[in-house]
């Protein structure tokens, strides 16, 4: 099951290499056929028109997906909660890599992804949806709170993001937060050496991170918060 995770996480990275080049243009998802980057032209996947070589993020994506899908499922099981999960990290995987070349989160992700959460946890996990709709608002009200405090430094679409986590993850989304904002100051403080005060105007992809969270959150949420409890509550 976790190879055959994996090869399905291939495949649907190949089609999220496509929502993270046409959906920020406004183009069809489905049509026309794949064309190359270079030239335009309509290719096969074994065919070169022009010679202008491929962006390594095309086999990166599709890999990073394979993996992704591999370990959820190796971690957490073959059931019903696949419909949850793999989804989501899958729409996590294609904000990521829309924010990292257009600091977009597109709302025609976010605001589906949202809407199957509270449906799909409805079909799976019915008695965890009231902890899912109260964490998501959490998520979303402290991530507004972040945003007004400091506006140059998140925008409505992070705040959005991390509400949609929060239905997915529910009480996770607490360590999933705190590995976006531990990860994104780790990335801005190396930025900041590498540049220096150039590196202050310098917008930070957040939502790069807060996909980082959200994945970590799937794989070992639960784990880390019985861990937190153990260590400090016990």
């Amino acid at each position: 099951m976790v190879a055959l995770a994996g090869v399905v996480g291939a495949v649907v990275g190949s089609f999220l290499n496509v929502v993270i080049h046409r959906l920020p243009r406004g183009e069809s998802l489905v049509h026309p056929r794949s064309r190359c980057p270079g030239c335009g032209k309509q290719i096969a996947g074994y065919d070169r028109h022009c010679g202008e070589p491929i962006s390594p993020r095309y086999p990166v994506v599709e890999l990073l997906t394979a993996l992704t899908f591999a370990a959820v499922v190796l971690v957490r099981g073959f059931d019903d909660d696949l419909i949850l999960e793999l989804p989501f990290v899958a729409a996590l995987i294609a904000l990521a890599g829309i924010d990292l070349d257009h600091k977009l989160l597109p709302n025609k992700i976010v605001y589906p992804l949202a809407a199957y959460g509270v449906i799909a946890t409805l079909l799976v996990d019915r008695d965890d949806l009231v902890e899912n709709l109260v964490s998501g608002a959490g998520a979303f009200a402290f991530l507004l709170a972040a945003v007004i405090a400091y506006p140059r430094g998140m925008g409505m679409g992070d705040v959005k993001l991390a509400g949609a986590m929060g239905l997915y993850l529910g009480a996770a989304v607490i360590p999933a937060l705190l590995v976006a904002f531990l990860s994104g100051s780790v990335a801005g403080i190396v930025i900041l050496a590498r540049e220096g005060a150039a590196a202050r105007k310098k917008a930070i992809p957040f939502g790069v991170f807060l996909a980082l969270g959200g994945i970590v959150g799937v794989l070992a949420g639960p784990e880390l918060i019985d861990l937190y409890e153990t260590n400090f509550l016990d």
